[in-house]
């Protein structure tokens, strides 16, 4: 395992980060596995010297904690760990039971505390940009939670630059705790956050984890997991003719090299100087091992023409545009122009 220091912090992860929304109750969603299911992979990626894991409080309505949890108490000494979770989408459908105000920030810490049977998170994240707050209110709260112990950093994932900026202009102008990460997706397919996020974050001193390396599995070529058949926004995201063709390109990379795609499209990512650390969702061991074996993959520069040149800019990814993307191709005319 390669570790790097996450940004300006002290902080040291892997370089690979386990990601746990697969891991909860099968109520929430039918690819959900449960704690007996989860803890040879949770196993596995510690063995092989992940010290860095990704959660939320959403993620199975709360159960993803402590079904996670339960499994590192027994396996490996907290203090080893990096723990991370978010906070902002709830756990159920009260009307202060979601977004960033400061009374469900201050509520689901003592939550997700409770669930996973620890006194402190690492790295307490927003797990969006909450527009209905004001920024100033979700800041203050998030340096008390840290001021108190709780938290011993915060981070912020999936959102647009500019609200970013907002976030690191409120803690300099109050002397506030600042994000040391910003967790995003990016893949071969899905490279938008390359033009103002990821240099944003590396003139800020901001680490970077990177989740969806293969597009929602699109990249492995492989579209009849579970997941993809059930999961609405897997065709949202990636079901058109330059996803496809992109996936067609990493494949080709693959058999040259004589490996798998999947192994191909996480080397592409984590080949990104920017990129701190990219999360690993696998549903078995060996989906694991083909990341670890990517941490040594070396592409080179026709390979990664490859990969690139289907290329195209798309709508960006993220809360505020969903269902309502744009797919990267042409539109019918309309009107006088039929």
């Amino acid at each position: 395992m390669k570790y790097v220091r996450l940004g300006n912090s002290g902080l040291k992860v892997s370089r690979l980060c386990l990601g746990t929304m697969n891991m909860g109750s099968k109520e929430w969603k039918p690819w959900i596995f449960d704690e007996s299911q989860s803890e040879p992979i949770i196993r596995h990626a510690i063995d092989n010297g992940v010290n860095f894991i990704d959660l939320a409080d959403f993620y199975s309505a709360g159960e993803g904690e402590k079904v996670v949890c339960n499994v590192l108490r027994r396996i490996v000494d907290r203090d080893r760990m990096v723990i991370t979770t978010k906070v902002g989408y709830g756990t159920n459908n009260d009307i202060n039971g979601s977004g960033h105000s400061r009374k469900h920030i201050m509520d689901s810490i003592d939550a997700s505390l409770k669930r996973m049977q620890m006194d402190y998170i690492d790295i307490y994240m927003l797990h969006y940009f909450d527009t209905n707050t004001p920024v100033e209110e979700t800041m203050k709260a998030l340096n008390d939670i840290v001021l108190s112990g709780k938290a011993r950093y915060i981070g912020v994932s999936t959102m647009n630059t500019w609200q970013l900026a907002k976030i690191l202009n409120v803690c300099d102008k109050n002397g506030w705790v600042k994000p040391i990460n910003m967790q995003l997706q990016l893949n071969a397919a899905y490279r938008e956050e390359e033009r103002e996020m990821l240099p944003f974050c590396m003139d800020q001193g901001i680490g970077v984890s990177v989740f969806s390396p293969l597009a929602r599995g699109i990249l492995t070529n492989d579209l009849q997991s579970t997941r993809n058949l059930t999961d609405s926004f897997t065709t949202e995201m990636y079901n058109d003719k330059t996803s496809l063709e992109i996936a067609k390109s990493v494949a080709r990379v693959a058999d040259n090299k004589g490996c798998s795609p999947a192994q191909v499209a996480q080397a592409w990512v984590l080949s990104k100087h920017e990129v701190s650390s990219m999360l690993v969702g696998a549903d078995t061991t060996a989906q694991f091992d083909s990341a670890l074996m990517a941490l040594d993959t070396v592409l080179t520069s026709d390979e990664i023409y490859e990969i690139e040149r289907n290329y195209t800019p798309c709508d960006l990814i993220n809360d505020y545009t969903s269902g309502k993307r744009i797919q990267r191709s042409a539109r019918p005319s309309k009107g006088i122009f039929i």
